[in-house]
């Protein structure tokens, strides 16, 4: 796909539960905001601890958060930048599913595009039932509305029924 000039609108989930998950959040974000361009134009949730969903039994909890950058690459392209972010940071492949992890990061959603790939799939799939991504999202973006969507990332919070337990806060500025 050829690159586009046109800068988009990115949310991207970090989540961490080995190692130092606060410093693993910070130098993934600082990694992000690089691939910005407009740094100035970055959120960031707060940092949330969430039990593990689907992960396997005795999963340290995780640190999830959200942040939300301008990116003028591809969709494949981003994708791409962000695996080796997880590479460079100590992420290793597992056969496992969920296993536990230094970072987790997942495209959410690049402006109005719709991806569907075997690679990528625009927004996420899962976002929307998901209470680490959705809790975080709506402090920095509750009046987004996703693609072929109705409601905004508040009003799916608000009506969020996804069984987890309530996150607790880590951190506001980290």
């Amino acid at each position: 796909m050829k690159r586009s000039a046109e800068s988009h609108r990115v949310g991207i989930a970090l989540g961490s539960n080995l190692g130092s998950r606060i410093g693993n959040l910070r130098e993934a974000r600082k990694r992000l905001w690089a691939l910005s361009d407009n740094a100035a134009s970055c959120l960031q949730a707060p940092v949330y601890q969430s039990a593990p969903v689907g992960c396997p039994d005795d999963s340290p909890d995780f640190f999830n958060t959200v942040v939300e950058i301008s990116f003028a690459g591809s969709p494949e392209e981003l994708l791409r930048l962000t695996q080796a972010i997880e590479f460079q940071l100590g992420r290793q492949q597992s056969e496992v599913r969920n296993a536990p992890r230094v970072i987790d990061v997942d495209i959410l959603y690049f402006g109005d595009e719709i991806v569907r790939s075997d690679e990528l799939e625009l927004p996420h799939p899962r976002m929307t039932d998901r209470l680490f991504v959705l809790q975080p999202l709506a402090e920095i973006c509750p009046q987004l509305i996703l693609p072929r969507d109705q409601v905004t990332i508040l009003e799916h919070l608000e009506h969020l029924d996804s069984g987890e337990e309530p996150l607790g806060l880590v951190q506001t500025n980290w």
